[in-house]
């Protein structure tokens, strides 16, 4: 008898293979579309900020890495293009980390070690029926398109530039972000552990010079961000390859709804093929995690006569999510507009709310709680 499936998920990133662990822990039966074996491997330089509410649902389904490759960020630097500065702090939060810097590749291979040992997650390389498809595909998701949903995009004037470096000093477990007057925002996040001396790099630039520092050599790429970064870790070497993407904010118009041509089934969108916004809060992965979280209960909690596809109880998930990621978008976005103007009038004013929310108490620990997950 042919196999038959509860849910297809279409993208095995680690939303996909998140969510395929969330369902099989609820007795679905799940197909995990992965690429063919063999398919040409690109090295990942990225790193994500993973807050605890992430980290708890990572361990619940056992995929948290080790602490080598899961860097707890004990402190916070935030420098405006003039004085202005804002610091968060673990210890004054009352917690043993405000975020922990997770290596892509690591957290991949714990989410499949972790798939390889749940029998209710198949992998496939082609789409299979099933009552529900989850479309986990990233934000230039091809399934997207093909079930017509529009995906409405604001492109911002910067592209993203990752990649990784060794440096003279070590981190200390301090994430640090500069904004730079040209509008670009350099991010140094600790990789390696307590002891480590090396940074993911997210570094957001204009538009019209990413082919330039693409292609500049170590020395002069480097030197850069040596003085961009104000020395803050000494001396600086590239130790990994450099990648860039477009920057952008975009949601899809629809994030459920009946699959086109197959009566019976639905779809519903998560992760980056629903939405996207700015890297500069580092909360992308956290909201993706968090649509597989809530779309996981929703799916939990149905009732027992109402079936996977029907679209009222899929509205319930996008209801919920799209008002989270509504909230988290407008701030990103107010950031990156607002660090994006270069008349003195904008820096004035930034370089001053930096310097008076650093000393908001109580509503700088509840904007700190809400990035954390903790709220």
């Amino acid at each position: 008898m042919a196999q038959t499936f509860d849910v297809c998920i279409r993208g095995a990133g680690v939303v996909g293979r998140t969510l395929a662990l969330l369902l099989a822990r609820e007795r679905l039966r799940v197909a995990l579309v992965t690429p063919p074996a063999g398919a040409p491997q690109v090295a990942d330089v990225r790193a994500y900020a993973l807050n605890a509410a992430s980290r708890a649902l990572l361990e619940s389904v056992r995929a948290w890495p080790d602490e080598a490759h899961a860097t707890a960020v004990l402190q916070m630097q935030v420098q405006a293009d003039q004085d202005g500065m804002v610091r968060f702090d673990a210890a004054q939060q009352g917690c043993d980390a405000l975020t922990w810097i997770v290596d892509v590749p690591a957290l991949q291979a714990r989410l499949q070690e972790a798939i390889r040992y749940q029998p209710l997650v198949e992998q496939v390389t082609e789409p299979v029926a099933a009552a529900l498809t989850v479309v986990c595909e990233g934000r230039a998701s091809r399934t997207r398109a093909e079930f017509g949903v529009e995906f409405d995009i604001t492109p911002y004037a910067q592209h993203a530039i990752a990649t990784r470096l060794a440096c003279e000093r070590p981190h200390g477990q301090v994430a640090r972000q500069w904004f730079a007057p040209d509008g670009s925002i350099l991010a140094f996040l600790p990789l390696g552990g307590a002891q480590g001396n090396s940074v993911a790099v997210v570094w957001s630039v204009p538009q019209e010079h990413v082919a330039h520092w693409l292609q500049a050599d170590e020395q002069e790429f480097t030197q850069h961000l040596h003085e961009a970064s104000r020395g803050a870790l000494g001396a600086l070497q590239q130790s990994g390859p450099r990648a860039s993407w477009p920057l952008l904010l975009a949601r899809a118009t629809r994030w459920v709804g009946p699959l086109p041509g197959c009566p019976g089934e639905s779809f519903a969108l998560a992760g980056d093929a629903a939405h996207a916004m700015h890297p500069l809060a580092g909360q992308g992965l956290n909201v993706g995690l968090g649509d597989a979280a809530e779309l996981a209960r929703v799916l939990a909690a149905r009732e027992p006569w109402r079936p996977l596809n029907d679209l009222k109880l899929l509205r319930r998930y996008e209801r919920a999510r799209q008002g989270d990621w509504l909230r988290m978008s407008l701030a990103t976005d107010g950031l990156q507009q607002l660090f994006g103007r270069p008349e003195p009038a904008a820096a004035l004013l930034r370089n001053w709310g930096m310097a008076a929310f650093d000393a908001s108490g109580p509503i700088k620990r509840r904007i700190a709680r809400l990035a954390m997950g903790t709220a």
